[in-house]
């Protein structure tokens, strides 16, 4: 047999290594200049307790059955957070972690009435590919997409101005986004429709193949978000994600306002407008 070669794990390794510097590290450099950014290959091999050869080869994407203790050993060398550790885990043993193809995404009836019931925030479920499963009224007119239709929200923000605008920081939800679509990739490596949403959006999006090339794994639970809508302008929310553990890659999304508050009032305006 060939020797295989997993490049997907050494981009992702390179990717990281390159986004540390020496004094985040602890590991002087006496003035003297760097030809490349980032820790060498030596210093992780060194701060993870192995060869040079061994980590070079890793990096290089040579097949290893590589152990629970090298695995921890790199990740905390390259101070990886719970979700980059997930995904090197996802890399390094990719039969063992990804799951089976899945059917087509559905939401059940209970959590439709969930998303309805809460009438002061703007929530919505999306689906592992990006895709706008169910929302209530007010997340509808929040996102500025028609009752009932189910757009891919990660084509719409990459590829449509319109969306882009309503968003105040939007390299962050750049980010976020490219970073659901790298789970899923891991997740379920047989999903064909995915794998075709990843190439269509790196050959039209040059934003998607600049973050897409950094290996992104922000997973955003709670933040705030600053939205700049069309109808009422200016909004701060407060953004709370619940991932569905039934419906793998499913994630519920509530939007709010602090009460009392400028944004409170417009998401209520908001709200009347698309009640009327």
């Amino acid at each position: 047999m060939g020797e295989h070669r997993n490049t997907e794990l050494g981009d992702f390794l390179r990717s990281r290594r390159s986004a540390l510097t020496p004094a985040q590290i602890g590991i002087p450099t006496h003035g003297a200049p760097r030809r490349v950014p980032g820790l060498r290959r030596e210093e992780v091999a060194r701060l993870a307790g192995m060869s040079v050869n061994y980590y070079t080869r890793i990096e290089q994407g040579e097949s290893h059955q590589m152990s629970d203790s090298v695995l921890e050993a790199i990740a905390t060398a390259l101070r990886l957070d719970e979700t980059e550790r997930l995904h090197l885990l996802r890399l390094a043993w990719p039969t063992q972690i990804a799951r089976g193809p899945l059917g087509p995404e559905t939401v059940r009836d209970s959590l439709r009435a969930l998303l309805d019931s809460a009438t002061g925030q703007a929530a919505w479920v999306i689906g592992r590919r990006g895709d706008l499963l169910a929302a209530n009224r007010l997340g509808y007119a929040l996102l500025g997409i028609e009752p009932g239709q189910r757009p891919n929200l990660a084509r719409r923000l990459f590829l449509e101005p319109t969306a882009r605008d309503l968003y105040v920081d939007l390299e962050t939800i750049m980010h976020i986004s490219a970073s659901n679509l790298r789970i899923s990739t891991r997740e379920h490596p047989g999903d064909p429709e995915l794998a075709e949403l990843v190439a269509e959006l790196c050959v039209k999006s040059p934003d998607f193949a600049r973050i897409w090339a950094t290996h992104p794994m922000t997973d955003c639970l709670h933040t705030v978000r600053e939205f700049n809508h069309p109808l009422v302008g200016r909004l701060t929310l407060n953004e709370e994600t619940f991932r569905l553990p039934d419906a793998p890659g499913q994630r519920m999304i509530f939007n709010g306002a602090e009460p009392g508050t400028q944004s409170a009032r417009r998401l209520k305006l908001l709200g009347s407008l698309v009640s009327s």
